[in-house]
């Protein structure tokens, strides 16, 4: 088979702009031909993604502007931007495997436009009148933007050689989670110079937004014919005690981000009564430094290790939790937004510091299969980046889940003391949980853990 150059009309690709050879470790085929094509698919994918959290988290800034003529509580509102975030973590699973059966171009192109449907519905419903239960359903459908993410990364991450994935997965996940700062931006905008009764324009802004980044696609990207759904490996990971004990990790990482970018407008409302201006006028500082800082998390995990910058980073959020108690309690707001932007700062640090955690704990373990059992320390390292691959995916979509959790605990908590206090407090009992377990499962050096698999001796001390 001959070497796939650009995909129009070159001999190594068939119909539908699919690509049949692709060798990104091949250094020859990656200068010349590779490199150039990969690139491009990022950033078209970046682009769709980054309107994909858009329009996931579309609800945390149309809830700005349901005044009182929508006749929908704190708790209602509270409900409401916590159905996105279920639906788009149930989604994520799919997501990433529909990639493997459609193309990851293919998949692009419809994931972009389902963005569409709850886009457009809004359009039609956004107005006081509207019942409860039609904003609910239009929540849950704005969810297909949640799952865009686990798509476009498993997409992204077939398209490069092992030594650029880092690089190119960090700006791939850091310039789609911008699109919650964005969006924000946006909501502000229209606030400051139309008014919170002109919730349409933000629609108005983003659904010629989303006709671009499906036209995109459907211009500049491929599908790889070389990727497989490998459910394979994905069932060995769900058997694997590793997975759930970094998916939990992950709740508590970018649960966090996801679900304070959706909170942070509305406690800001009910927790010091500020207009919906002055709040979405603080709102995006959050998501925009979270999001930047995300692949600080891998630069500093490549120093000094995952381990230990997800333990020392969960004690931070702890800590951050805690100021937005103390300042909650002598209703300092000035403390309080610097308490809770510093959650998002080490939410951001700790989503990048936990995902490369994920590698390294595999092949920790694949390595001590190997010099136990004298297997192959080649096809050890293989099985290491295709069950790691899975639990990427699994991690994304349980992580996710943590965002509705930390809605719920604010709608119950303003529901019940008129307070996001109470919620804090079991946001800081749920990091110690985080750093206890990480301490407990990857830091100690005393006692190195007995693989039940292999009967091999794994330490994860050095992760």
């Amino acid at each position: 088979m001959s070497v796939a150059a650009e995909p129009s009309g070159a001999s190594g690709t068939r119909g539908g702009r699919w690509i049949d050879d692709w060798r990104p470790e091949d250094q020859g085929f990656w200068e010349s031909t590779g490199k150039k094509i990969a690139n491009r698919n990022l950033w078209f994918s970046v682009f769709s993604e980054h309107i994909g959290f858009s329009i996931w988290s579309l609800f945390a800034v149309l809830t700005l502007f349901m005044g009182d003529a929508y006749h929908i509580d704190t708790a209602g509102k509270f409900f409401l931007v916590s159905m996105p975030t279920l639906v788009g973590s149930v989604l994520r699973l799919p997501y990433s495997m529909a990639v493997a059966v459609f193309g990851g171009r293919n998949w692009t192109i419809i994931s972009a436009a389902l963005l569409l449907i709850p886009s457009i519905l809004l359009a039609i419903v956004m107005h006081p009148g509207t019942s409860y239960t039609t904003f609910m359903i239009v929540a849950a459908i704005a969810g297909v933007g949640g799952g865009n993410f686990a798509s476009s990364m498993t997409n992204i991450n077939a398209f490069f050689p092992e030594k650029e994935k880092g690089k190119a997965l960090g700006l791939n996940a850091g310039g789609g989670n911008l699109g919650v700062a964005v969006i924000q931006l946006v909501g502000l905008l229209v606030i400051a110079t139309a008014g919170t009764g002109a919730p349409r324009i933000v629609l108005a802004v983003y659904i010629p937004l989303i006709v671009i980044a499906l036209v995109c696609a459907v211009l500049f990207m491929d599908n790889l014919s070389t990727v497989r759904n490998d459910s394979g490996a994905l069932a060995e990971a769900a058997k694997d005690a590793q997975t759930w004990i970094i998916s939990f990790l992950y709740i508590g990482t970018f649960g966090s981000f996801i679900g304070y970018s959706f909170a942070f407008g509305l406690v800001l409302q009910n927790q010091f009564g500020r207009t919906p201006l002055q709040a979405a006028a603080i709102t995006f500082i959050g998501p925009l430094l979270g999001s930047l800082v995300r692949p600080l998390g891998g630069m500093l995990s490549d120093r000094i290790g995952g381990t230990k910058v997800s333990f020392w980073n969960f004690v931070a959020m702890a800590v951050s939790a805690l100021i937005c108690i103390g300042a909650s309690s002598i209703k300092s707001l000035p403390l309080f937004v610097i308490g809770f932007v510093l959650l998002f700062i080490t939410s951001g640090i700790g989503n990048g510091s936990v995902y490369k955690m994920i590698p390294a704990i595999f092949r920790t373990k694949a390595l001590a299969a190997s010099e136990s059992r004298g297997r192959d320390e080649t096809a050890a390292l293989l099985w290491a980046r295709r069950v790691s691959g899975a639990v990427i995916g699994i991690a994304g979509a349980i992580g996710a889940f943590g965002g509705l959790l930390i809605n719920l605990a604010f709608r119950q908590s303003f529901q019940v003391a008129k307070s996001g206090t109470p919620a804090f407090w079991s946001f800081v009992a749920f990091y110690a949980v985080c750093f206890i377990v990480t301490y407990l499962v990857y830091m100690r050096n005393s006692k190195a853990a007995t693989d039940p698999k292999t009967g091999s001796t794994v330490s994860y001390a050095s992760v």
